[in-house]
């Protein structure tokens, strides 16, 4: 080889390792690469198949991009100078990239788990490892193309069941662990099983019980009642139970533990190295050691979605700046954010706990919701900022937000379209969208039942799906191609559809306990005291209904736009939890009576099916004339509408009509 050949072929080395270099993920490390459903084809992209693995990535401390995340300059710094983590991957791509759309669906893991299978596919279960053609549901986002991809963020998810989880990055102050009073929020029950003892999120720094204090309260407004040392004991410094042996937490009750804890974790690590890995997908051929991208050659475009805890996570990418990647590029093009309300996760703080979600009874005093809200720019009146949720850097995303009615009672989702004191309405910018789901419970899926579980009503079991199917290509086109998607449809204080909780004019149905306090919060001081400033609170509205208790705005599936029953966004504890409090983020469901006998009899003020409908096949046109509506107004897809109106005409859903 001549010497301008060699020399021109070191250079071309020094640029390639120069351009890997700027790449922050510096190593991919592929596992396992198996087939997915014994090689069935799913549409036009054919065959997929299951990459395993985990990646590494480094970060520059001095980085703008960087330096936002909390006590990232206490992290244990390489020879370089620069901090290093380690994640977990999973990644569903076509067999042959040809085939597929050459477009990544980035899933954020909610506490380790996938969910774009169970929302978009509906799934019977989350998996996360899926391999059966049943694990994928409809399989609508295979068949769109999508190689799908989900990562480790958060060191303390669960990693059972195939869970993704990061390896821990500790601070410390040079050799010295940190440690401070933390406080912990403990409950048995509601959100999770019965409890005899209470896990700790940070390992504590003694076990000297005199260096914690614990209380008991029953309700989030109630005054905390201290349990003396006798009362409770440490397990080990994860864990304490209560005292006397065998006595158990009382159900529903707030058990708080102030305990000085250790080895902080840098939390927002987490959104560097998601924001690094999309990167390296979309733009890299291969990583520093000439492993090849997994996601193949090529990748045009990449979307996020994430729901409740991952919602919450992608507001905080966009607005902490993750967008924008070490080397200047934008990383999502597109972002649904679902049922994430108005918050952020409580990550990137010192002894964060992204666990946690606020709702009026639990996690109510904890980092979560904070200015600024909504996407459109404006001046907050309670803190005198002034900010939006995107950036307007030239990194912003399509931004999509869709929300259950659940989001508007527990998760302050008026004010993403009003001003902090729910005054007025605000529009989106052009590139963002908002929409309600109406009629919808935060926890909405395909498959649920209307079993009361911890409420003292029947929850909601309508699926909010379908619309998110539809926004889902809506959003890709709107990526894509330009092509602007619907509408935002969102209830407005302008026309009525929004209201405060006093104004709701909800039936009275006999036997239904009705909510009338949203989950109210203000300027959060201080977590750990803890202390939030309801002088001057902000002012969360709740969508109005018509005379059945049914909501009359946002995106009306037909159960709601022809609807068999009642559905609701909230819903009220039963003993042996607290009784009157919002049950969590659970919705309620009362169906119609068949006849206006039956009606009368159970004094229900509801017109019933038969004075609604006339019969079956009235209803059936009734559904059909919903679903033609929204199939043009592009919320619902041709494949879902034909399903809502096969199962209006089946002899299952006759039933309801017989007397």
């Amino acid at each position: 080889m001549g010497t301008k050949l060699v020399t021109r072929a070191i250079l071309c080395g020094l640029a390639l390792a120069a351009e890997l270099a700027a790449a922050r993920l510096t190593e991919i490390h592929v596992t396992a690469v198996e087939p997915f459903a014994d090689g069935m084809a799913f549409g036009a992209a054919g065959a997929y198949e299951r990459v395993k693995g985990t990646f590494k990535g480094e970060l520059d401390p001095s980085d703008p991009r960087n330096k936002v995340i909390v006590n990232l300059d206490k992290a244990q710094k390489n020879a370089a100078g620069r901090i290093e983590y380690e994640a977990d991957f999973y990644i569903l791509r076509p067999v042959d990239a040809a085939h597929g759309s050459r477009k990544i669906l980035y899933d954020v893991t909610n506490r380790g788990r996938q969910y774009a299978h169970w929302m978009f596919g509906d799934a019977r279960t989350v998996r996360n490892d899926p391999s059966a053609a049943e694990d994928a549901g409809n399989g609508l986002i295979l068949r769109r193309g999508y190689v799908i991809v989900w990562s480790g963020w958060d060191p303390d998810a669960p990693r059972a069941n195939a869970g993704l989880a990061m390896k821990p990055v500790i601070a410390m102050n040079g050799t010295v662990p940190i440690a401070r009073v933390i406080r912990d929020e403990l409950m048995s029950g509601g959100r999770g099983p019965l409890r005899k003892t209470f896990r700790l999120t940070y390992e504590a720094a003694t076990l000297e019980q005199s260096q914690a204090r614990l209380t008991v309260r029953r309700a989030e407004t109630n005054p905390r009642r201290e349990i003396p040392a006798e009362g409770w004991a440490y397990v080990n410094a994860r864990e304490i139970r209560l005292l006397p042996e065998g006595t158990a937490p009382e159900p529903g009750s707030l058990y708080e533990f102030h305990y000085p804890a250790k080895n902080p974790r840098v939390l927002g690590i987490g959104l560097a190295a998601t924001r690094d890995l999309v990167s390296f997908l979309r733009y890299e051929a291969a990583d520093s050691k000439g492993n090849a991208n997994p996601a193949g050659a090529g990748v045009r475009h990449a979307l996020a979605f994430g729901r409740s805890q991952s919602g919450r996570y992608l507001r905080d990418h966009v607005a902490l700046g993750f967008n924008q990647d070490e080397s200047g590029r934008k990383v999502f093009d597109g972002v649904m954010a679902h049922t994430a309300g108005v918050g952020g996760v409580f990550l990137n703080y010192e002894f964060g706990q992204p666990a946690r979600t606020n709702t009026q009874h639990e996690d109510h005093v904890f980092p979560e919701n904070a200015f600024p809200f909504s996407s459109a720019r404006q001046t907050d009146p309670v803190t005198g900022m002034t900010a939006g949720l995107l950036r307007n850097d030239g990194f912003d995303p399509l931004w999509m937000e869709t929300n259950t009615s659940t989001e508007y009672w527990q998760k302050g989702a008026s004010l993403l379209v009003t001003d902090p004191l729910g005054t007025r309405d605000l529009a989106h910018p052009a590139n963002a969208r908002g929409y309600l789901v109406g009629g919808t419970q935060h926890g909405g899926q395909a498959w649920m039942t209307s079993t009361a579980g911890p409420c003292v009503n029947p929850r909601n079991p309508h699926n909010p799906s379908p619309a998110l199917r539809a926004l889902l290509v809506a959003l890709d086109e709107w990526v894509s191609e330009g092509k602007a998607p619907p509408a935002s449809r969102t209830p407005r204080i302008s026309d009525g559809t929004m209201v405060t909780p006093e104004k709701l004019a909800f039936p009275a149905i006999p036997g239904v306990a009705v909510a009338h306090r949203v989950n109210e919060f203000g300027v959060l001081k201080d977590w750990v005291k803890p202390e939030m400033d309801l002088s001057q609170p902000y002012r969360p509205l709740v969508p109005q209904v018509d005379v059945d208790g049914n909501e009359t705005s946002g995106i009306l599936l037909p159960d709601v736009a022809a609807p068999l029953g009642t559905y609701t966004g909230w819903n009220l504890y039963k003993a042996p939890y607290v009784e009157g409090e919002l049950c969590d983020r659970f919705g309620t469901y009362v169906p119609f009576a068949a006849s206006r006998a039956e009606r009368e009899a159970k004094n229900d003020p509801r017109l019933s099916l038969e004075e609604r409908y006339g019969d079956h096949a009235g209803y059936a046109r009734r559904v059909e004339e919903a679903v033609k509506n929204l199939v043009a107004n592009r919320l619902l897809l041709a494949e879902d509408a034909q399903q809502f109106i096969e199962k209006a005409k089946s002899a299952e859903t006759a039933k309801r009509f017989a007397r």
